[in-house]
């Protein structure tokens, strides 16, 4: 995944630009980068690896140093970003937010021009420099940007610093946000839009699918308007957004509460305590609880001084030993108790079961497991969630593998999605027992739904339902 900020100001920015991207490192834990701009000096531009340290200690000594009335910044889980192109458009920094899936095609459409790109490491192109490469093939910058919007597969919301400007470009279908803060010495751009609440910013406007701006101190112009059909991520609630972000007006930990709420409602099962797998998982528990009247408890807490986010670094072993050392346990809120945990969601399963072993190893009579979010059938095609995996990784896929005795058909799959099915249920009870749950109940796809509250339509549900 990713997230990014930008700024211009009559002032410095580089304070308002080092916070707002810091408060994104939700978002990504291996690189991240700043690039500025000044009339007097010009561009500036500094990126670091950050999985050793935070976006705050790597970046401490640009924050000193640095100088520009304008900025961008981002934090990735993939491409090294912002990057600095000299073009016919003259010099300008670029960062992007997304997952482009035809890049081979379009690097070897571009390439006929005889550009070349850098490979990096493993072979891939830069999806940022790609984009900037696009970009580059229109004469302006609203051509070229919405040209990008136009070819690519996938989604792509981007930011662009220009020595007039920041251009910020939603994604197509609007799959992830941008946010425009407002305060009298400027203006921001934001994935987050709570990025920029402590920094002094109100909120201006969100971007709507599609949609262009262009950002001055002076103010913010529309130079693409937004489109009418939206698909934003449902899995930002879910899971990937900061418990304080809200989109399209609906607050995250409001919306984890409710979910919480409907898995209650429809819980048979006789339990003592509630617990949420942390962090994302908290609100969920907190929703089952009010529901329910089990006791909510903390029964393990996290230790997050140093431990990176659990899923991180890339290797799955490294993962999994993470996630088991970071997790303390409270034993006396464990021994003897009929346990339900509440967690964002289940990818391999790997890290849920083994949180499971070590809970009944510490004393625990039962152990329901309760998803909040339906069963991941398919893998992500539209955002680079580092989370996200190919789908025969997914505990899911394999599963229905071995029910199917191979690759199943896309019929056969959409009757696996439907929680009223028969072979729905024949899964769950396969994973549970893989597992090793006392019990497993997913979150139903249209309780989901409801949770969130706005237009069905409007909500990408792809990685449960195949929907695109």
């Amino acid at each position: 995944m990713g997230g990014f900020f930008g700024a211009v100001s009559k002032e410095d920015c580089v304070f308002d630009l080092f916070f707002g991207v810091d408060y994104h490192s939700h978002l990504g834990t291996r690189r991240a980068g700043l690039a500025v701009y000044s009339e007097d000096e010009g561009f500036d531009k500094a990126i670091h690896n950050i999985e050793n340290a935070p976006f705050r200690t790597k970046f401490t000594k640009e924050s000193n140093d640095m100088h520009g009335t304008m900025g961008i910044g981002c934090i990735s889980d993939f491409e090294a970003q912002p990057i600095l192109v000299r073009s016919h458009h003259g010099t300008f920094a670029i960062a992007t937010v997304g997952k482009v899936n035809n890049s081979d095609e379009i690097v070897d459409e571009i390439i006929k021009g005889k550009t070349h790109f850098f490979e990096m490491h493993g072979g891939d192109i830069n999806q940022t420099e790609l984009i900037a490469a696009i970009i580059n093939q229109k004469d302006n910058f609203i051509d070229g940007i919405r040209y990008a919007q136009e070819i690519v597969d996938g989604s792509i919301s981007i930011l662009i610093l220009t020595p007039k400007g920041i251009y910020a470009a939603r994604d197509k279908y609007g799959r992830t946000p941008i946010f425009i803060g407002q305060k009298d010495s400027g203006y921001c751009a934001s994935f987050e839009s709570f990025a920029y609440l402590n920094l002094g910013y109100a909120d201006c406007k969100t971007l709507g699918p599609g949609e262009v701006v262009v950002m001055t101190t002076e103010g913010v112009k529309t130079l693409i308007q937004p489109g009418d059909k939206m698909k934003i991520c449902t899995f930002l609630w879910i899971y990937y957004g900061y418990p304080s972000s809200s989109y399209e007006g609906i607050s995250v930990e409001e919306m984890r509460y409710k979910c919480g709420q409907a898995l209650a409602k429809r819980d048979t099962h006789e339990v003592d305590i509630v617990a949420g797998v942390p962090d994302s998982g908290t609100a969920h528990a907190i929703g089952y609880s009010n529901e329910s009247g089990v006791p909510y408890t903390r029964p393990f807490v996290k230790y997050t001084p140093t431990w990176p986010r659990s899923f991180m670094p890339t290797h799955q072993s490294k993962r999994n030993l993470i996630a088991k050392m970071k997790l303390i346990p409270i034993k006396g809120l464990i021994k003897d108790k009929r346990m339900l945990m509440i967690d964002d969601s289940i990818v391999r399963g790997t890290q849920l079961r083994e949180t499971a072993e070590y809970l009944f190893a510490n004393g625990a009579k039962e152990v329901h497991i309760r998803p909040a979010c339906p069963p991941l059938l398919y893998g992500c095609k539209y955002l680079n969630f580092s989370r996200s995996t190919s789908e025969m990784e997914l505990i899911t896929r394999r599963v229905i593998q071995e029910l199917e005795g191979g690759e199943p058909s896309a019929e056969v799959l959409k009757e696996y999605a439907n929680p009223d099915s028969e072979k729905y249920q024949q899964m769950i009870d396969k994973i549970c027992e893989t597992l090793k749950f006392t019990s497993l109940r997913y979150h139903r796809l249209d309780d989901m739904l409801a949770s969130v509250g706005i237009d069905e339509d409007k909500l990408c549900t792809y990685c449960w339902d195949g929907r695109e």
